[in-house]
């Protein structure tokens, strides 16, 4: 390991918004590490940062058990580059009628979205902040900022979500970190959006009406490149075609 050596880690690395930030991070040089709860899923990935000339590591991790997050830092930090940009993008969004939702689901939901957040949080902290330098983005969504009929369970992880990263921003930032909340506000062009909501295409006028993981990842390649001078705390992203 050199100090020229740079890694991002991506938690919650799936098949869309996820995997285009690790490619777009290791476009750039960056050492893409990359977990899922199954690493298995994230062969396609790793072989496509490869194949384009970039490093990548995968790792199965649970992001909600703390021992394991633990690990996983310690292992990158040690095993193969400084990690210089931390990115959570565990999902969690499930839709349940208050009634039907039961203790089981909101809680595993508020693991998701909030806990492993401040898991993952607290141990990037614990390695930036000595160096005086590093991101952290947090994936945020529409639930973010308000709840929806059937949504308590995903409003509520992502409500607490967006406070610790609020929290986080105030604390670490005149330490040098920078840390940002990304807000995903829309359906994402995704092979789950197009098997299962085919009508989102006609609605939105075609794939350009849904948001593009591409782009999507552009944005958080953009804020990490930010100078200090100028850092944003939040941006929200949708499509066009898109009614807020």
């Amino acid at each position: 390991m050199t100090s020229e050596r740079q890694a991002i880690l991506v938690i919650g690395a799936g098949d869309s918004t996820g995997g285009a930030i690790a490619r777009r991070f290791a476009r750039a040089g960056y050492v893409a590490c990359v977990t899922r709860r199954n690493a298995d899923q994230l062969a396609p990935l790793v072989e496509q940062i490869r194949s384009a000339g970039g490093e990548a590591h995968a790792f199965g991790s649970d992001a909600r058990r703390e021992e394991a997050t633990v690990e996983l830092f310690q292992k990158i930090e040690r095993d193969i580059a400084p990690i210089q940009a931390c990115v959570y993008n565990v999902g969690g969004n499930v839709r349940f009628p208050i009634r039907e939702t039961t203790s089981r689901v909101y809680f595993k939901v508020w693991e998701m979205c909030a806990f492993g957040a401040f898991l993952a949080g607290r141990e990037a902290a614990k390695y930036m902040v000595p160096r005086g330098r590093g991101t952290m983005l947090f994936t945020g969504a529409t639930a973010s900022l308000r709840g929806a009929s059937g949504y308590a369970a995903f409003a509520g992880g992502k409500h607490a979500k967006r406070a610790l990263a609020q929290a986080m921003a105030r604390e670490l930032g005149p330490q040098g970190i920078h840390v940002a909340h990304i807000v995903i506000d829309g359906a994402i062009d995704t092979a789950f959006i197009r098997e299962n909501r085919p009508d989102l295409y006609e609605q939105r006028k075609g794939a350009d009406g849904l948001l593009a993981p591409n782009a999507i990842a552009e944005t958080f390649w953009q804020v990490h490149c930010q100078p200090r001078t100028a850092w944003t705390f939040e941006t929200d992203l949708r499509p066009w075609a898109e009614p807020w």
